[in-house]
């Protein structure tokens, strides 16, 4: 089983860095997912520990994950999500250059179950659900253009549907389009912080999540502490 990364844990949650290729909860067709891993850590300090998956990361994703140590942080972090008082952000890479360095993309999306993948479409109907996110190109390498994406809405594929429908497939994403291979099981797209405000107050936590250790991630010409 590969090494988990424990960006911070205290007695109500345990937040990791995803490594790309692994589902984020426990699946009988699968022998490593991420709750799984997190289930192992927990086992060394406790016989029955708690796991509550309050998130999840596609497969071919890394980064910031999530999991509850009791049901009542499971509940806590669900309100949370579910009334906005998450944001999320991401790094993509794409080969193409933006036509701009800025822009808020809003678009119409299906989800296809047959083919498990999402469509852009030109109006909202039933099936069609709206689906916004923000992007700038932060920074640029031999490999292609940096970019720091905000989502607005958390639709299914969203990121890489938007940014494929402009022209912009993300690096190593064969099912929207891309054709520069990466490694397999994972694109690179990386949830890079997530920021919860706590309970009602005005206190916000940001958790960061360490990039991914390949040739594809460095050398970025920008400094991310900035960001």
């Amino acid at each position: 089983m590969p090494n988990l990364e424990i960006i911070n844990e205290n007695n109500d949650y345990i937040v990791v860095n995803k490594m790309a290729g692994l589902i984020s909860e426990k699946s009988p067709f699968e022998d490593c997912t991420v709750e799984t891993q997190v289930l192992e850590h927990l086992l060394k300090r406790k016989p029955k520990p708690y796991v509550g998956v309050i998130h999840r990361l596609d497969r071919v994703t890394s980064g910031v994950l999530i999991f509850a140590k009791k049901k009542s942080i499971l509940v806590e972090f669900n309100d949370l999500f579910s009334s906005r008082k998450v944001q999320k952000t991401y790094l993509a890479i794409v080969k193409n250059k933006p036509l701009k360095n800025k822009e808020t993309l809003i678009n119409f999306l299906v989800k296809n179950n047959l083919e498990k993948r999402a469509e852009i479409v030109q109006s909202k109907s039933k099936e069609a659900m709206e689906c916004n996110l923000s992007y700038q190109v932060i920074g640029k390498n031999d490999v292609g253009y940096l970019l720091e994406i905000q989502p607005k809405t958390g639709r299914f594929h969203q990121i890489r549907a938007q940014l494929a429908h402009i022209g912009l497939p993300i690096i190593g994403d064969e099912k929207y389009g891309s054709d520069q291979e990466y490694f397999p099981l994972s694109i690179c797209l990386h949830a890079w912080k997530l920021t919860v405000q706590v309970s009602d107050s005005k206190e916000f936590k940001t958790f960061e999540a360490a990039l991914p250790k390949n040739a594809f991630w460095k050398n970025q010409l920008i400094d991310l502490s900035n960001h």
